[in-house]
């Protein structure tokens, strides 16, 4: 038997059917678009019909990140709703990241009134002519798999099952909705919006025969190599892939990673440097990596085959990537992974794999000593980020906790051992990210150690007052880690990169990197009465780590560590 749907407005009807199919949070900042949203929120709890959990953001970056993050820790796409143009163009970051990281946001955003009189949600303030632009959607269209503009009351069912269907196809990625203010006034009483999913996504899956033939390959090669930067996908692929490596004898290389692919400290963990790596191989297996390696820098033998995997392996939404590719596998990652080892299980070890094995071993042993020592060594004076890392990875070691560096702290000088150990700002490079991502982390599991770190730019990118904000509103008790030099220490690196003997490089200042004076994180941080604390050197680090993580435990609240880093 259907179960009726009271009438309500257009408005709260759609938000209706966000909750049936699914969507546990709307993250929203709500504008004079907003009054048949509100509304319907109203009514549905009047009428007890179950919606998502609306929360107040107060800048769309945070709800952009918070999407962001809540998907990467539970799989589970959620809706941002916007306000208009202003509100959509804030919004425009979050969105380039998430469609760079194919994160199946929801996006939604009012549009102001077409009509200026004699309909019911007509324009009555003036801002209903000032937001009111020819293409809204052009703010967003880039970083859109689909969009769509609500044109009738009695479209709300499908158009939420139509937007959640694309959003979570292969290739996964944000789709963007615009809702005009007259639609959602209108009352709606349709039953389908009760209904479940009616249009489900769709998945694709990898090819066998090409899987089978990558297996062989394997299983021959002299020297084959993996190259991962979107992790593995779940917690079974992690599993599965560190067996497959150790059992194959394959060097994994994270070059550049946003995610953990495997544990830092495996025998198969080859550190970020594709040089050594690229010269030996003769099968080189690409997992999910938009740029996997340097082409100005790595060059690839011409006798090694280059394999690529993932649910977009060309990543054909980015116009300029020329990277080799002689065999192209389309899949979800975790399935194709998973598939692989299966393969490669009924495959018998050649003697190539026994002879390997040493010399990969003890090449992965030494560069990991050598990262341990620098970040060691990284204490003496001003402290380094490796030092930090090292240091914060030894003071969560056990608790099960994710991490999120944005220009935080490295993977290298951390000890990392499960899929969702470690995460990095995304490669579209919009920062502010992390913050609002491990908030949104934290929403997903609150018993959960979540510690963002990041930059001190990153974290004023990040509207840290409206983070804070949030933080307080809804008891997130998170650990952020502000690594402090005062720069811009990217865009330096970048130039010494381009120009190593150059002007900038020599001036006593460079220039446009420069971030004098610092504000007073502390501060800012106290003003959401969060635990903050100042760290200006390493043997204030262990103490003040602790009373941060003994504050989350006991108070469950935020704490704020601006740590002093060199440049």
């Amino acid at each position: 038997m259907k179960q009726e749907t009271p009438s309500l407005t257009a408005g709260g009807a759609l938000l209706v059917r966000l909750k049936t199919i699914g969507v546990d949070y709307i993250f929203a900042n709500s504008g004079t678009d907003f009054p048949p949203i509100i509304e319907g929120l109203a009514e549905a709890a009047a009428k007890s019909v179950p919606l998502p959990q609306a929360l107040v953001m107060p800048h769309e970056g945070a709800a952009m990140g918070m999407a962001h993050g809540y998907y990467l820790a539970t799989g589970r796409s959620q809706v941002v709703m916007a306000h208009t143009n202003v509100g959509l163009a804030n919004c425009a970051i979050g969105a380039i990241n998430a469609a760079v990281e194919n994160i199946p946001l929801l996006l939604f955003s009012g549009r102001t009134p077409t009509t200026e009189q004699g309909r019911f949600g007509a324009r009555t303030v003036p801002i209903g002519w000032g937001q009111e632009m020819r293409d809204q959607t052009a703010l967003v269209r880039e970083a859109s798999k689909w969009d769509y503009e609500l044109r009738f009351p009695e479209q709300v069912g499908e158009l939420a099952d139509r937007a959640y269907a694309i959003a979570n196809s292969t290739p996964k990625g944000p789709v963007y909705v615009a809702l005009p203010r007259e639609v959602l006034c209108e009352s709606y009483a349709g039953p389908d919006v009760a209904n479940p999913l009616r249009m489900q996504p769709a998945k694709i899956s990898a090819d066998r025969a090409l899987i089978m033939d990558l297996a062989q390959r394997i299983a021959e090669a002299k020297f084959p190599v993996v190259f991962a930067q979107h992790g593995a996908g779940n917690a079974e692929a992690f599993a599965a892939l560190s067996a497959l490596v150790n059992r194959w004898t394959v060097p994994v290389c994270q070059y550049w990673a946003v995610q953990l692919a495997l544990p830092t400290d495996h025998d198969m963990h080859a550190g970020g440097d594709p040089a050594p790596l690229l010269e030996q191989a003769d099968l080189v297996i690409v997992l999910d990596s938009l740029a996997p390696w340097s082409q100005q820098a790595h060059v690839v033998r011409d006798d090694a085959t280059v394999v690529h995997i993932g649910p977009d392996p060309l990543k054909a939404r980015t116009p300029i990537r020329n990277f080799r590719s002689d065999i192209s596998i389309i899949g979800e990652l975790p399935d194709a992974i998973l598939a692989l080892a299966a393969v490669l299980n009924g495959h018998a070890q050649g003697d190539v794999v026994a002879a390997r094995r040493g010399e990969i071993v003890a090449r992965n042993a030494a560069t990991r000593q050598a990262a341990l020592a620098n970040a060691e060594a990284g204490r003496d004076g001003v402290m380094s980020a490796d030092y930090v890392a090292k240091t914060v990875s030894e003071a969560i070691a056990g608790r099960n906790a994710i991490l999120l560096s944005e220009r935080g702290c490295p993977m290298e000088a951390m000890t990392l051992d499960h899929h969702q150990a470690w995460y990095q700002e995304p490669h579209a490079g919009g920062l502010g990210w992390s913050f609002p991502a491990a908030l949104g982390m934290q929403l997903a599991d609150r018993e959960r150690l979540v510690v963002a770190t990041m930059g001190d730019g990153s974290y004023m990118f990040a509207n840290p007052v409206a983070c804070h904000q949030i933080a307080e509103a809804l008891n997130l008790p998170l650990l952020v880690i502000v690594m402090n030099n005062n720069e811009w220490a990217a865009v330096r690196h970048s130039v010494t990169d381009i120009y190593p003997d150059g002007y900038a490089a020599r001036a006593n200042q460079m220039p446009l990197t420069a971030l004098n004076p610092s504000p007073d994180f502390v501060q800012v941080a106290r003003a959401s009465r969060a635990f903050a604390a100042k760290v200006n050197n390493a043997t204030e680090l262990d103490e003040a780590l602790q009373q941060a993580l003994a504050h989350i435990a006991d108070k469950r609240g935020l704490a704020l560590l601006d740590v002093t880093m060199r440049n």
